[in-house]
């Protein structure tokens, strides 16, 4: 298979862990003959800095005429901490999904067997958890308009939806749903908004074009204690922009780092692969970030062109280095491995597991040769 694809690394980590799944991505190409053409655009505070807009018209365009768009990280303590900025890196990421219409925002959470120790909860709370959360992108109180009284006193922005944006994004999570354990929880607060009682009526009535599916609800505040108290019993959540903003770097926690959890924002033409995490600008140019959930996105990108056995090989990296430590130091403060170390063992891992017989156990502690 032949795919072009646009690579938006933005600021701050984003360009070393983009580079990471880069290299994963070739990996990928040599051993399974595809060919992966990737074209460089800026976004984020680097574009502000080059174009004054954080979505240049020429980086959209590429965007626009690619197959797929792998995403670094958008952020600048420069912007971040100016709240009277009226250009910011985060409005060209929001005008980027309604660009190209990406409405459905797909984040796995997974407990990994030799992680369970890295998080904050407890085993027996946590161990088996893997669900998947759909979160819609493109409407809600994110998009609504926005307004501030003369005197700067009074604020509000406005949260919308229609019941053809519940639908879309409702249906995509039902037919997840049915290829996992069968089960769709509904998030929201219809107690008190009027909104979510559009979602919970209009997805209740989907629900019935799918009967092998147990549809539930909860509220959101429910929700987000139910996520730490017993995450197992999730299998696929669907919720709103803001909720599931929040529920799915909640999940992060459960993983035990921020740095494991990949995502997917896909509409009818256009899709989108990146890491959950911010760009952690302290930690720019220092070769300490993890790449691990960058390289996940882009096994995300290749299952969304069917590319399943590909797509395994890069989960089967990812635990082999798991399992044999070869982490960043956010799992494991006593490593030695960088971003770039840690991609480089992946990347072997994939061009070469049918050939390994051994570890140089050694050479792995030192970061150096993985493989004998």
């Amino acid at each position: 298979m032949d795919l072009n694809i646009a690579v938006l690394a933005g600021d701050g980590i984003g360009p070393e862990v983009t580079q990471q799944a880069i290299k994963t991505l070739n990996a990928i190409g040599e051993v399974y003959n595809h060919n992966f053409t990737f074209k460089d655009a800026v976004v984020g505070a680097a574009a502000i800095d080059q174009t004054g807009d954080p979505l240049p018209e020429k980086t959209l365009k590429v965007c626009l005429e690619t197959d797929a768009v792998l995403f670094g990280a958008i952020g600048d303590p420069k912007y971040d901490n100016d709240p009277s900025a009226k250009v910011r890196p985060e409005q060209g990421l929001l005008k980027l999904r309604k660009s190209l219409g990406l409405f459905t925002n797909i984040r796995p959470i997974k407990a990994y067997p030799t992680l369970i120790d890295k998080s904050p909860l407890k085993e027996d709370r946590i161990n088996g958890t893997d669900l998947t959360i759909y979160r819609e992108l493109t409407g809600g109180i994110y998009f609504g308009e926005k307004k501030l009284n003369e005197e700067g006193t009074v604020a509000s922005d406005l949260c919308e939806y229609s019941d053809f944006e519940i639908e879309r994004i409702a249906h995509l999570a039902f037919k997840a749903a049915r290829a996992r354990k069968k089960k769709l929880t509904l998030v929201d607060k219809a107690n008190v908004l009027e909104t979510s009682r559009l979602w919970r009526k209009v997805v209740t009535k989907i629900g019935e074009s799918y009967p092998d599916i147990t549809l539930d609800f909860l509220f959101v505040d429910n929700a987000a204690m139910q996520m730490i108290l017993n995450p197992n019993q999730f299998d696929v959540i669907l919720t709103e922009n803001m909720f599931g903003d929040i529920i799915s770097d909640e999940g992060s926690v459960i993983g035990g780092s921020i740095g494991l959890l990949a995502s997917a924002s896909v509409g009818e033409d256009h899709s989108m692969f990146e890491p959950i995490h911010g760009s952690f600008p302290q930690a720019k140019g220092k070769d300490i970030a993890n790449p691990i959930a960058s390289i996940l996105s882009a096994a995300m990108l290749l299952e969304h062109f069917k590319l399943y056995e590909e797509a395994k090989a890069i989960h089967n990296a990812v635990e082999k280095a798991l399992e044999l430590k070869v982490v960043t130091t956010d799992l494991d403060p006593s490593s030695k491995y960088t971003t770039t170390k840690v991609g480089d063992f992946i990347a072997d891992y994939i061009a070469n597991s049918e050939e390994i017989t051994n570890y140089n156990q050694e050479n792995i502690d030192y970061g150096q040769s993985t493989i004998i």
